[in-house]
């Protein structure tokens, strides 16, 4: 007898979330010695974060890993917590439930069904970009308006839709002639939206984007990213 890795068998292709969902646990969190299919209910957040890291560098293929505010972003996502502390969360478990049962406040989907579409995104279209820390992603729309509220006009960085599985979207700062300061949002660009048209194009494109946040000209910034053939037109 030779004990094998978990599998789990579907019968259709809407299934796929949830088994990788029920692997991705087992693999992480079950002991090595126990009883067969018996695994923890509840496990440290601080695991889960180690989890989620490697899980993401793996799939994307990148040596760029989670930072500690991504973690704590993660976090505020996953307790629905907007109050504590980064240390508050670090003593805190977390449920399989809360990982891929319950639907995330406001929304059609679980906290791991959205964190399979940020890996598959980024695997497909943003690895580079991520690999070159160009993209923040793990951020809240509320923090990022508290970022760059204060910044230049045209200061603008990216983050991973709050509201759209598999989704990046552009928030930027508009300054006003009167010195006052409203911070917007593009509609979230999906896979297939980036295979048609490069993200670094489409920042080109946008007249509007002048910085990366905090001060990076987007031409420095994402020039090696342009595609050449566009550059003629």
């Amino acid at each position: 007898q030779v004990l094998s890795l978990p599998i789990v068998v579907i019968v259709h292709g809407n299934q796929d979330n949830n088994a990788k969902a029920t692997v991705l646990w087992d693999n992480a969190f079950s002991e090595i010695d126990r009883v067969p299919f018996v695994v923890a209910e509840r496990v440290p957040w601080e695991k889960m974060c180690d989890t989620l890291n490697l899980k993401f560098m793996a799939e994307v293929q990148t040596t760029k890993g989670l930072l500690k505010e991504h973690y704590f972003f993660l976090a505020q996502k996953i307790f629905n917590d907007h109050n504590a502390t980064f240390e508050d969360f670090q003593s805190r478990s977390v449920s399989w439930a809360q990982f891929n049962k319950e639907i995330l406040p406001g929304r059609g989907f679980t906290f791991w069904q959205w964190f399979d579409g940020v890996l598959d995104l980024t695997k497909r279209c943003l690895k580079s970009y991520w690999s070159d820390r160009l993209i923040i992603g793990f951020i809240s729309k509320q923090y990022v308006c508290k970022l760059l509220s204060t910044e230049p006009d045209g200061t603008f960085l990216l983050r991973f839709s709050d509201s759209e599985i598999g989704g990046v979207t552009i928030a930027h700062v508009i300054r006003g002639k009167d010195g006052s300061s409203q911070v917007e949002n593009i509609q979230p660009f999906s896979a297939k939206d980036l295979s048609i048209r490069s993200l670094g194009d489409r920042i080109r494109d946008l007249g509007q984007l002048r910085n990366l946040y905090p001060n990076t000209p987007k031409d420095q910034a994402f020039g090696s990213h342009y595609n050449s053939e566009w550059g003629e037109q």
